[in-house]
């Protein structure tokens, strides 16, 4: 019997194995429309437009940098990077990750290490900046689930904890066209890229 397919066709003309993913086979404008188009909350929020994966991404990339103001360019691209699996894979929410089971993990980090590897990052990020990224997530999550989701403030604050106002001083939920957030997120991930050219002296390719 013919095995079943496991790969997908990307707009840039890619062929990414979701069994075998390989860092030639990513190009962030792949990732950057596929995101822009995958929904947060499973489309359960509020507005005209819906709040997407690629939105989230850029909020998460400039919490992380509020609280870990010190930290090289390369972890901040690894906060817009955070959920950039999700172009192949979807959004799925944490009670359905859980009836999943283990394989959506291990899809998950597979897909993971190929695109930290196409942009000049490690494979495997190290505990202490995975665990800041988390952080940074579960405060965008706050501000998700009480300004578009539907939660309460006690609500959200039971489920992410309530981040400091300082923190998020001046932050809001925007929803915007597809093509808009696309565009933001491939400039953001274009100038990350060229910061962490110049502070290492190298390109990624």
């Amino acid at each position: 019997m013919k095995p079943p397919r496991a790969w997908q066709r990307m707009l840039s003309g890619r062929r990414l194995d979701l069994l075998d993913p390989t860092p030639v086979d990513i190009e962030v404008e792949d990732i950057a429309h596929g995101l822009a188009f995958v929904a947060r909350w499973n489309g359960q929020t509020r507005g005209d437009f819906a709040y997407s994966v690629a939105e989230h991404s850029l909020l998460v990339e400039e919490i992380y940098g509020r609280m870990n103001p010190a930290a090289p360019v390369r972890w901040r691209m690894a906060a817009l990077l955070h959920d950039a699996p999700e172009y192949v894979i979807g959004d799925m929410i944490s009670p359905v990750k859980a009836a999943v089971g283990p394989e959506y993990g291990a899809l998950d980090d597979r897909l993971s290490a190929a695109i930290h590897l196409r942009f000049g990052l490690p494979a495997v990020l190290p505990k202490q900046v995975k665990a800041r990224i988390k952080q940074a997530d579960k405060v965008s999550a706050w501000l998700e689930a009480t300004r578009i989701a539907g939660f309460s403030e006690a609500e959200s604050s039971r489920f992410f904890g309530r981040p400091d106002a300082a923190l998020i001083e001046g932050l809001d939920i925007v929803l915007r066209p597809p093509v808009e957030v696309r565009a933001e997120f491939t400039a953001r991930h274009r100038s990350l890229l060229d910061a962490m050219e110049v502070t290492t002296g190298r390109g990624t390719g």
